[in-house]
């Protein structure tokens, strides 16, 4: 019987390079995207099942757990990677901005994992093994983001999720997260803001998303990990 795995956001980035990973393996993938870049039919192609899904309103959450249920009957993992990095210096409508950053990072997931915890339990049932729920933080839920203060808030609250659900769904589920901070820069990235942000780890380097991809091999492999949050920060709490 099919066991898919559940990614959010893996139109580019970590959860790309996830979504690459898994298929690589010969495993069966489900991936939600919010742009259609070039990445998704590649992945498509691939056998990924591809499924459009913004996010961008608690009818559009309710529209793609529908259409997850029409792909599936059971799931293996769920890996919550969807984010935006919206901050306020970029969006001055903070009521929008932070119900905003609060759907995408703590409502859609908190939706999801009740709605799809039936497909999560199939697989357990069938394979006698826990199945995982995966939440993708990060290293400003420790510390707080004076820049990004909706953002750390909205993370922080899925860090709370990851608790709560843990201690909902055992010993069948386990739920865990994990909390980067620099993993990959991006393309625009000035040299200036490289060196700068790599100066706050004590390794003082762009790991890459195979650190995140080990982490969550990790997490699926372990059957006593559960209710905890993995950093992933290169040391930077020390700085």
């Amino acid at each position: 019987m099919s066991s898919p795995i559940l990614i959010t956001g893996a139109g580019q980035r970590i959860g790309l390079a996830l979504a690459e990973h898994f298929l690589a393996q010969g495993q069966e993938i489900i991936v939600t995207y919010r742009t259609r870049h070039e990445a998704i039919d590649v992945l498509a192609g691939k056998g990924a099942i591809c499924i459009h899904a913004d996010f961008n309103s608690d009818q559009a959450i309710g529209h793609f757990i529908e259409e997850l249920k029409t792909h599936t009957n059971q799931l293996k993992a769920i890996i919550h990677n969807a984010s935006s990095w919206d901050c306020e210096a970029n969006n001055h409508d903070y009521a929008d901005l932070f119900d905003n950053m609060m759907r995408i990072h703590a409502k859609a997931p908190y939706l999801i994992n009740l709605a799809a915890s039936d497909l999560l339990l199939h697989y357990q049932q069938n394979s006698g093994q826990a199945a995982d729920i995966i939440h993708l933080t990060d290293y400003v839920v420790e510390k707080g983001s004076p820049k990004h203060l909706a953002y750390a808030a909205s993370k922080a609250a899925l860090d709370n999720l990851t608790k709560s659900f843990a201690a909902k769904f055992a010993p069948d589920i386990k739920v865990n997260a994990i909390a980067p901070s620099l993993i990959i820069f991006n393309e625009h990235d000035s040299d200036e803001y490289k060196a700068k942000t790599l100066k706050k780890s004590l390794m003082g380097i762009e790991p890459g998303c195979a650190e995140i991809i080990n982490s969550v091999e990790l997490l699926l492999s372990s059957h006593y990990i559960t209710g905890r949050s993995m950093p992933v920060d290169g040391g930077r709490h020390l700085k």
